[in-house]
């Protein structure tokens, strides 16, 4: 068998090479190509395209496609694999998505042409957990604020949540989606004290935490809200005006998920109008931030560069994981 491994600037040739030893091992030849960007922010605009628009958004560069109907298989970060790509392949039989969002590969497709398509679930748990426990941190305690006041000469101890900041142990965090992420980030915060709430239309089963009914029963009840929800139709804007309505005056919002769960201008109004106390946002509409997005004007906000899931294990890993189940797919 031959496979075609197509690298880019977060999950590089070498990377690539070295995660995928073991298909080498198992008798697979694997070719490593590379899907060109100038830059980190050019790939990262493709990689929006592609999940808000769909894999047939953007075509693969020629370099890509050429010699297609020799592969048997293709794996695949962020580049697209659309109909035109899976047409030219003849003999293709899996593909491999190094991530857990598939929305760069026609699925659907590749599926009506008894294609195998395998995904890599889990391999931000680590990386985006951690990142969200340090987002609410952040935020409830003044961490980020207070170092660019202190950088900017300014001694201030008063904050938009006050002088004296919350504690997690006295707080109710409500976890807007329970999957895999939801669940790691309930079990790193379950020992600072607080109380841990959830809401997930999807998930059953035994659990420490208290699931609600409701979206608005959740964020009625909470200090803390955290996204951890896919992004569908169905639930982008799932967070809006309405919810923003009937929150604590002290709540605070983050989102290390997608942007599209929560609808920008209501979340910037909701804050400029101190509807709720504060938010964390790693993820945005429009990336890179435009200067002139209205969260660059806020005291209340914690913005980073969409960096939740930028670890060496996050991407190392993946190869190596997308290798194992490839493997015990194809035994």
């Amino acid at each position: 068998m031959k496979c075609l491994a197509i690298a880019d600037l977060f999950i590089d040739k070498q990377m690539m090479k070295e995660g995928l030893a073991s298909l080498e091992d198992f008798g697979i030849e694997t070719i490593v190509k590379e899907w060109k960007h100038e830059n980190l922010e050019a790939l990262q605009n493709d990689n929006i395209t592609l999940e808000s628009k769909g894999s047939e958004a953007i075509a693969l560069p020629e370099e890509l496609i050429e010699g297609l109907e020799d592969y048997d298989m293709i794996i695949t970060q962020f580049a697209p694999i659309g109909k035109k790509v899976i047409d030219q392949c003849e003999n293709l039989k899996l593909l491999g998505v190094l991530r857990a969002g598939i929305e760069n590969v026609n699925q659907e497709y590749a599926k009506s042409k008894g294609i195998i398509v395998l995904n890599t679930p889990g391999r931000s748990i680590t990386s985006v957990s951690e990142f969200t426990v340090g987002m609410i941190l952040s935020e409830i305690r003044n961490i980020a604020r207070g170092n660019h006041k202190l950088k900017n000469g300014e001694w201030e101890k008063y904050f938009p949540n006050g002088v004296l900041a919350p504690e997690l142990k006295e707080s109710t965090i409500g976890l807007i989606g329970y999957g895999a992420i939801g669940q790691r980030v309930a079990e790193l915060l379950r020992p600072f004290g607080g109380k841990i709430l959830f809401f997930d239309d999807y998930y059953q089963g035994d659990t420490h935490d208290t699931q609600v009914n409701t979206l608005e029963e959740l964020v009625k009840q909470a200090d803390i809200l955290s996204m951890h929800y896919r992004l569908t139709e169905q639930t982008k804007n799932m967070i809006n005006k309405e919810h923003f309505n009937v929150m604590k005056k002290n709540t605070v919002l983050i989102n290390t998920a997608r942007s599209g769960l929560i609808n920008e201008q209501d979340l910037a109004e909701a804050l400029r109008e101190r509807k709720i106390a504060g938010a964390a946002v790693d993820v945005f509409d429009i990336e890179p931030l435009p200067r002139d997005h209205p969260y660059n004007n806020l005291d209340n906000i914690t913005i980073t560069p969409h960096i939740a899931g930028s670890t060496v294990g996050n991407f190392a890993n993946s190869p190596v994981i997308l290798s194992k189940r490839i493997i015990e797919a194809l035994e």
